[in-house]
């Protein structure tokens, strides 16, 4: 190797050392800034505490104000045998110069006697963790004196009861809630059975048309609209058909709406009162037949007879008066009724 080759090499790890002390000190800079920066310590009133008392850790944090961090506080315990009682609410104030100081209390208790080294409390700031000192507390048993007489167990002394001592507790602590509940049912109950009587009176006073009047409204209004002339012959007939049906099932309680033309012709053929009126119906179906299923166009005088045969049909089946029950009994009547039987012989 060459005096110059080892000399460049030489040169090379001086730089990479120089590199490397650099870094470090960097890293020492650093921490030393975090450190000086943050301050955490922790004191107590007093050294000693008396067996089942408790007494305030006085926890203060001075950091920057900048600088995110997190006070770790234990929940439950601060060491063995020495409880956190309650953490008091971090009060934060700014101290000035970019600072802020966070102070706080925890109450600790013991049950047991001894002396006990506290954990410390750390707080994290990215990747440093600052820990607090350690206090000393030395938990003093509570005195008890030997010479003086133990008593037994005082009697259960008697108290004035009220009503809502001989309560079960849900209904103690519920009652209010249970009250109000059962007053809303009834509220509701009450409301719906209300609601109800008035359905059903509006249902009773509601006026019911005769079959043979719907009807007439029916046909009345289906030759206002003039279907024919615009050409609808198919709805029209759609219509008039459907008018009759309701009609048979209104007025004969023939369930027309689900039979056939064909089967509609049967019941027609089956009704005394339908009988004699069945060509009006049969003309009419036979008909809307052809239009709605063969598409055939009628004549205007086509669409004119069928609605003047549904008319017929109509008024030929309509219900009869009442017979007049003074008349029948009265003993013109059947003198009429015999004349009237000779002049047709």
């Amino acid at each position: 190797m060459t005096p110059r080759i080892v000399r460049l090499t030489f040169k090379s790890m001086i730089r990479h050392i120089r590199i490397l002390f650099a870094i470090l000190a960097l890293s020492i800079t650093s921490a030393a800034t975090v450190s000086a920066q943050t301050s955490l310590k922790v004191s107590l009133d007093s050294a000693y505490l008396l067996m089942g008392k408790a007494t305030p850790m006085h926890v203060e944090l001075i950091t920057s104000s900048s600088t995110q961090g997190q006070l770790l506080v234990p929940k439950d315990t601060i060491c063995d045998k020495v409880e956190i009682l309650k953490a008091l609410k971090a009060d934060t104030s700014d101290i000035g110069n970019g600072r802020i100081q966070i102070n706080q209390e925890l109450l600790l208790q013991s049950f047991d006697s001894g002396t006990y080294v506290l954990n410390p409390i750390r707080y994290v700031q990215g990747n440093e963790t600052v820990a607090s000192n350690r206090l000393v507390l030395k938990v003093m048993p509570v005195p008890i004196d030997t010479l003086t007489t133990i008593h037994d167990y005082a009697d259960v002394e008697n108290v004035d009861r009220k009503f809502i001592d001989y309560l079960p507790d849900f209904l103690v602590d519920y009652g209010l809630w249970i009250l109000a509940l059962i007053i809303i049912l009834g509220a509701g109950y009450y409301l719906f059975r209300r609601m109800s009587r008035n359905k059903g009176e509006t249902k009773e006073k509601a006026i019911v048309i005769p079959p043979y009047e719907l009807a007439l409204q029916e046909l009345d209004s289906l030759r206002s609209d003039k279907l024919c002339e615009q050409g609808r012959e198919r709805e029209f007939y759609t219509r008039l058909t459907d008018i009759l049906r309701q009609y048979l099932q209104g007025r004969f309680g023939i369930n027309a709406m689900e039979m056939t033309s064909t089967q509609i012709r049967h019941m027609l053929q089956a009704n005394d009162e339908t009988r004699l009126s069945k060509r009006n119906m049969e003309q009419v179906l036979e008909t809307a037949d052809f239009v709605k299923f063969a598409k055939v166009r009628p004549l205007p005088e086509d669409n004119t007879r069928s609605f003047n045969s549904a008319m017929q049909f109509v008024e030929d089946t309509k219900p009869l008066p009442p017979v007049n029950q003074d008349k029948s009994d009265s003993p013109a009547a059947p003198a009429e009724k015999t004349s009237t039987s000779e002049t047709e012989k």
